[in-house]
């Protein structure tokens, strides 16, 4: 697949960017380049091959899974105007 002048020109039209006739000749031959590439990669066979979620072979380091501070719940409630079932309760302010 390659795209001549006229389908430059046709592009710029339509994303409205003034272009001269240099311009559209190396936008064109730039363009053919990026398709060549394309074609190149869709011509490799990758039957077989799993798709990767990363370039690189990363892992996130985990850390246990456990409570490191202690319940301080019933301290905080109990300065709190008023509370119902461990929930604080605040003033309707939407009618």
């Amino acid at each position: 697949m390659s795209i001549n002048l006229e389908q430059v020109g046709r592009i710029a039209r339509l994303a409205n960017i003034e272009i001269s006739p240099a311009e559209a000749a190396q936008t064109s031959e730039v363009l053919n380049g990026i398709l060549g590439l394309i074609e190149q990669l869709q011509s490799i066979d990758t039957a077989g091959i799993e798709p990767m979620a990363h370039a690189q072979e990363v892992f996130q380091r985990l850390r246990e899974d456990c409570v490191t501070e202690r319940d301080q719940r019933a301290a905080f409630q109990a300065v709190a105007p008023e509370t119902e079932a461990g929930l604080y309760l605040v003033p309707r302010v939407i009618e």
